[in-house]
């Protein structure tokens, strides 16, 4: 593998007991960089209180459940991510996650209709995904899914997308916004306001596909939504990092998470992740009490019930 920087002491504390929100790890149908049970052993070691597993085409409660056990001071927490593999849009999927303990609902990814049509290119030199080449493979079989829509012609939310976001609701589970357009991330996060949904995360709004402006960004976290910032997403290429914190600066730190977005054999260690993401963000000027806020404080907003949220 790559040699990757080593997180800083102090960058390492700044993150102790932080959730990362977004990781892709071992199983799966691409290769990872780690399994679930050993980055809980890895993430008890370097003090962070639990992940998110991430997957575009499974569901990870069961999973999550099995890691805990086996590596039970480490809150690995399972999901579901609407692609054309779990039905798309699919309500039904959605309570049976949350009846296992999901935390986060993913709208469509690589199956969105933003992801489908966008043209949009990587910055120079930037890495590609990696679902892509399977994206591909499965096209070349013939059985590449359906576009997985959220919106009609005229940009109103469908009532099957009201009904997973009241299954949200009800599992008080995060609503994560998958790869659509920003458009379409302000209906439905006005959506999901207005069905009961109390956790809401707006998915790496600097990606390739994405690129959501300033406007759209401050008017998501102005309707109660997080930002996420990934990791990957400068270290790859796909956004400059001084574009990255102009970004946090102007919407506002108490409006953005950090997460990773890692585990692709190509990246760093799943684990330093959050830490790495500390140590860019204190080069750039950000306090210890900010990074403090955005990947300690916020994770535990996204990851956890309110009640439990800490103080």
């Amino acid at each position: 593998m790559s040699v990757h920087p080593v997180p800083s002491s102090r960058a390492r504390a700044l993150v102790s007991g932080a959730y990362d929100t977004h990781v892709h790890v071992a199983p799966d149908v691409m290769a990872r960089r780690i399994d679930d049970v050993d980055l809980a052993y890895r993430c008890a070691e370097v003090g962070l209180a639990g992940f998110v597993l991430k997957s575009h085409y499974v569901t990870t409660a069961e999973r999550a459940a099995v890691v805990r056990k086996v590596v039970p001071d480490v809150d690995v927490l399972g999901a579901i991510t609407l692609n054309g593999a779990m039905g798309g849009i699919n309500p039904v999927a959605v309570e049976v996650a949350g009846r296992l303990g999901a935390r986060v609902v993913w709208l469509p990814t690589v199956d969105s209709g933003n992801q489908r049509r966008s043209t949009a290119t990587d910055l120079p030199g930037a890495k590609p995904a990696m679902w892509g080449a399977f994206q591909a493979g499965l096209h070349a079989q013939g059985i590449v899914p359906d576009v997985v829509e959220v919106v009609d012609d005229e940009g109103v939310v469908l009532d099957r997308v009201r009904q997973v976001l009241r299954v949200i609701a009800r599992h008080d589970m995060a609503l994560a916004t998958g790869h659509l357009s920003g458009p379409e991330i302000l209906a439905v996060v006005r959506a999901a306001n207005e069905e009961g949904v109390r956790r809401i995360v707006v998915t790496h709004p600097e990606f390739t596909s994405q690129r959501l402006p300033l406007e759209q960004q401050q008017a998501l976290a102005d309707a109660g939504a997080l930002l996420e910032r990934c990791f990957t997403t400068p270290y790859t290429g796909k956004v400059a990092w001084a574009d990255l914190f102009a970004n946090i600066r102007a919407v506002g730190v108490e409006h953005s998470v950090l997460s990773s977005d890692l585990g692709q054999p190509f990246n760093p260690p799943v684990e330093d992740g959050l830490a790495l993401f500390a140590d860019r963000l204190l080069e750039a000027g950000f306090t210890a009490e900010e990074i403090h806020t955005m990947a300690v404080v916020n994770s535990h907003r996204v990851a956890m019930p309110r009640a439990a949220v800490p103080a």
